[in-house]
């Protein structure tokens, strides 16, 4: 910047004043109907999506790839490999929204028809939409969603350039988006995944993972059941596992099930890592919130009256001590929409009017002030008493 003198200086903003007047009088009197940065803005941020499915096909014996496309074709917003897209549901007149990481790559949202995929499991009895994804739905069918989203993604002003990925059953999903653009060449990082399954002959992309394998991109199966054939890594995640395959500056991302994030919390403690070099991918809602420290385990099967404000408008429903809030609202066909289910995002905070309550320890991304004047994340919080609670109208 060039110092002109203090008076020029100071005098700076009346000359840039003169300077717009003169623009504004030889300006066409014709007004301008093209927003060029406007366009751009939509395009990079166009909000919900009308998507469409166009592909449908197995991932393993109990998963399946699903490939949708904007309706009317067109390129997808772009978004960091590793993050996900949140898609809207309606089944028997109830909107539920859940979160699903992209398992293709950015690139390939890009292209002219863009598109994404995701990678669904079966679930074991307690997946409802998991199990309708996998079950009925069916090529030629419409969701809304929003993409673009969640925090889980390579940086190289914060990462190393060497990733080791932890990753467990369907949690592979976002590192196999990770590998698909490092091997396009359009993400500048090198990816060592440590995939845990249980099975050889049920793991979750394989066909798909050996074919990224290349100088960059390096996939190690570790299976944790019995298998005396299997000549690869054979147990769990263990420090010692990790420590085999880590250099010497090294980012540690983390995806799986709640269980291998208790169990890999207290392995990296072992190997003495920077905390800014571990990364944890939000799990969504607690599978059993009793088992949490803190929660009234004599409550978990109390049911409470939740009153639910929109508006001047009030519902009284039941919510159970052992659901959140969220899943209340769902069961009594209350929009209450979410993004990420794992209380980080925001996107279904809630003003408590009164009631008490408990927030999931492992899910609790509510800012300071949100704490202070009683606001909590729907899809982190749990009834301890009778309630009153004001949501957004929808």
């Amino acid at each position: 910047m060039k110092v002109k003198g203090f008076l020029k200086d100071v005098g700076g903003a009346s000359r840039v004043t003169k300077a717009r007047l003169k623009a504004f009088e030889a300006a066409s009197p014709v007004p301008e109907t093209v927003d060029p940065i406007g366009e751009v803005a939509k395009e990079w941020h166009p909000g919900t999506l009308d998507l469409v499915v166009t592909d449908i096909r197995p991932a393993s014996p109990t998963a399946k790839t699903v490939r949708f496309e904007k309706v009317g074709g067109g390129k997808l917003p772009p978004f960091y490999a590793g993050q996900f897209v949140s898609l809207v549901f309606e089944l028997d007149g109830h909107m539920l929204c859940r979160p699903y990481s992209i398992s293709s790559a950015p690139f390939e949202a890009r292209k002219d028809p863009g598109f994404i995929e995701i990678t669904v499991r079966r679930s074991k009895g307690d997946g409802l939409i998991c199990d309708y994804i996998n079950d009925q739905l069916k090529v030629g069918d419409t969701l809304k969603g929003s993409m673009g989203l969640g925090q889980f993604y390579f940086e190289p002003l914060r990462d190393a350039h060497h990733i080791l990925a932890l990753a467990g059953g369907v949690g592979i999903t976002p590192f196999a988006s990770m590998a698909k653009e490092i091997k396009n060449g359009t993400m500048d990082a090198e990816l060592t995944i440590l995939y845990g399954s249980v099975n050889s002959n049920d793991i979750i992309l394989k066909d798909t993972l050996d074919a990224l394998e290349c100088d960059r991109v390096h996939v190690v199966h570790v299976l944790s059941g019995d298998e005396p054939d299997w000549q690869g890594e054979k147990g769990f995640l263990t420090a010692e596992l990790i420590k085999k395959y880590s250099k010497e500056d090294t980012s540690y991302f983390i995806c799986g099930p709640q269980v291998m994030y208790r169990f890999l919390r207290e392995e990296i403690k072992k190997l003495d890592v920077p905390a800014r070099r571990v990364r944890f991918e939000v799990f969504g809602q607690a599978k059993d919130i009793t088992a949490f420290e803190g929660f009234p385990v004599e409550k978990k099967d109390d049911v409470y009256t939740l009153t639910v404000l929109r508006g001047i408008h009030a519902d009284e429903i039941p919510a159970r001590a052992n659901e959140s809030l969220v899943v209340a609202c769902e069961r009594a066909g209350i929009v209450l929409l979410t993004d990420c289910r794992s209380g980080e995002c925001g996107f279904c905070r809630t003003k408590v009017l009164k009631g008490e309550f408990y927030v999931c320890p492992e899910n609790d991304g509510r800012r300071a002030a949100d704490r202070d004047f009683d606001y909590v994340h729907a899809c982190a919080t749990y009834p301890l008493s009778d309630m009153t609670i004001k949501i957004p109208i929808v």
